[in-house]
């Protein structure tokens, strides 16, 4: 059931990624809603989800795509893990720790992708440091936010259910 709920979680992110492609914040960036997902996923499943869920979302995400097939499958595959790694190891439940942990993820996948191209001589990217930097902000801002949701609704379900008189 697990694995359904992840692969559906996914599966939304990647519709949205697609549809809202040119949401950009302040001209810079634009958020990577599959990237939220999979840290999300590695940071409540662990490294081998986050690995999964990774190579999945990142495969599925270059074949929409217009660049090379597997460049964005890896720099996910490596986040999922590392952030999986991460939530094993540390205590993660925080949202000031989440935030650094979402925003680390989005450097880091932005060092390993722009890493590849460049270092494969498919591209260059001149100056990506402040297109990064709004990208880890706003990436770790939804992250949080959506945490929290997700966190909050099944203990809201819960105090509806305390709040209701008793029949009798």
């Amino acid at each position: 059931m697990r694995g359904v709920v992840v692969a559906a979680a996914l599966a939304l992110a990647l519709v949205l990624q697609t549809l809202l492609t040119g949401l950009v914040i302040r001209g810079a960036a634009a958020l990577d809603l599959v990237l939220i997902v999979v840290v999300y996923v590695a940071l409540t499943r662990g490294p081998v989800t986050g690995l999964v869920a990774g190579t999945v979302a990142g495969l599925a995400q270059d074949a929409l795509g217009s660049g090379v097939l597997g460049i964005g499958g890896l720099a996910k595959t490596i986040v999922g893990f590392a952030v999986g790694v991460v939530g094993t190891q540390f205590i993660v439940s925080a949202p000031l720790s989440r935030l650094v942990v979402f925003a680390m993820a989005t450097v880091l996948h932005a060092a390993l992708f722009m890493g590849l191209y460049v270092g494969l001589g498919l591209r260059s990217f001149p100056s990506p440091f402040e297109a990064v930097a709004t990208q880890a902000v706003g990436n770790a801002f939804v992250g949080v936010v959506g945490f929290q949701i997700i966190e909050w609704l099944p203990g809201l379900a819960e105090r509806r259910r305390a709040r209701r008189p008793l029949k009798r």
